[in-house]
């Protein structure tokens, strides 16, 4: 069985960019098993030497590492029902899933291997930059996922489920919701007959600002300011969508109520 050698389990945003990248630094992706045939086939015309997987049974797979790449709520079930070969390695790639899910698995060598980066099939990612987060409850395990690690990343940590999980919240504020904003701003534009190039350079200097001198002192705007004149105008101008609103009024606080002492 070759040490370098690793089977995919999934085949959406994540296993699309990480299976290419283990691919290129010699870490032979031989299998895809995906529910979705076609986009396993998909996935496996990107790699090498990857054959599409049409069932859990690994029991005679020439790979030693299993990465589970899928939804979140698909992880136990896998971990259930597949079939390992001896002295397989089985690692998630989930920032919010504990260690533990893996539990199920006829194997002692489990793992999380967790990229913390927003993936989709689009749009190019360069994985040196990318920070991974390794745990394991054991020495060999860690090791492996380690050195596999480092040679596509140059950010490369070891974690615990529970720093992972907070690690996760961050995250999901720090992008998921952001690009959410970004969502409902290109939508008030479009709904004004106004283009969302028009927000480009603001959004990109926020951003840049943020990350040089820290999010919270950058913060800027009418909240920030304790302005309910400002406020005011901008509730009556969402007054058509409660749930606009509500989210502006929720924000708005959360921010008066940071900065009212300073």
């Amino acid at each position: 069985m070759a040490s370098q050698s690793i089977s995919f389990i999934g085949s959406g945003n994540l296993a699309w960019h990480l299976a290419p990248a283990l691919d290129n630094v010699g870490y032979s992706v031989k299998e895809v098993y995906s529910r979705n045939p076609r986009s396993a086939k998909e996935l496996t015309a990107r790699l090498y030497q990857a054959e599409v997987k049409a069932t859990l049974d690994f029991s005679t797979s020439p790979s030693r590492i299993f990465i589970i790449a899928v939804s979140d709520d698909s992880i136990q079930s896998i971990a259930r029902d597949i079939i390992l070969p001896d002295d397989a390695v089985l690692v998630h790639t989930s920032g919010s899933q504990p260690l533990s899910i893996l539990g199920y698995a006829a194997t002692p060598h489990i793992g999380v291997f967790y990229p913390l980066q927003t993936f989709s099939k689009t749009k190019k990612i360069d994985f040196k930059t990318v920070p991974i987060f390794i745990e394991s409850e054991t020495k060999e395990t860690e090791s492996i996922c380690l050195k596999m690690a480092k040679q596509i990343s140059s950010n490369v940590n070891t974690i615990a489920s529970s720093e992972r999980k907070a690690l996760h919240v961050a995250a999901v504020f720090a992008s998921n919701f952001t690009n959410h904003m970004l969502t409902i701003s290109k939508d008030l534009l479009q709904q004004n007959n106004l283009n969302f190039e028009l927000l480009k350079p603001l959004v990109s200097e926020t951003l840049n600002k943020s990350l040089a001198i820290g999010p919270e002192k950058s913060q800027t705007g009418p909240a920030k300011r304790g302005d309910f004149e400002i406020l005011d105008k901008h509730l009556e101008f969402l007054q058509n969508d409660d749930s606009l609103a509500s989210i502006y009024k929720l924000i708005s606080q959360h921010i008066i109520d940071r900065y009212e002492n300073e």
